[in-house]
């Protein structure tokens, strides 16, 4: 079944990334270091077509996907998409055997898991935005938490 799974996946690599973060530097060289080996890469960027319906084409671009890197910046945990992103592709790995890589970009991987610093006031947004114990910002909060027990990479300058 997870064979059969594999062989219907469009994409090698599903990148999720907050763009004002990393979209004009890191994400730029490990775009071109992945397309360099052949390594068929999402990128909303480079895939979303204008006139398209993002929420739909990026659930089903995570669903065709048999790796996923999570680019965990300062400001990931701001972007509803990105934690819309990160609850689908946890749903993934679980349920479709999904790869998950994070690498964690001038964060720590413990600042997802409390949450603390700059993901610690995003959360508090979306509290105030949709209520504390709300279903939204529990599944981001978990969601986070899982990414944070992955193995992962540190990424600090350079």
């Amino acid at each position: 079944m997870a064979s059969s799974l594999k062989s219907k996946r469009k994409y090698h690599v599903f990148l999720s990334f907050r763009g004002e973060d990393v979209r004009n530097n890191f994400l730029g060289h490990l775009y071109r270091a992945l397309d360099q080996k052949g390594i068929y890469t999402y990128v909303d960027s480079e895939e979303l077509r204008k006139g398209e319906q993002i929420d739909l084409v990026l659930m089903k671009a995570i669903e065709e996907s048999q790796i996923a890197i999570i680019v965990f910046s300062k400001d990931y945990a701001s972007s509803l998409w990105c934690l819309e992103e990160l609850v689908k592709i946890i749903d993934c790995k679980k349920e479709r055997d999904l790869m998950v890589f994070p690498l964690f970009y001038k964060v720590e991987p413990r600042e997802l898991r409390t949450p603390r610093g700059s993901y610690r006031d995003a959360m508090v947004k979306h509290e105030s935005k949709y209520g504390k114990d709300s279903k939204e910002v529990k599944r981001w909060e978990k969601a986070l938490s899982d990414a944070s027990y992955l193995s992962g990479w540190p990424l600090k300058d350079g």
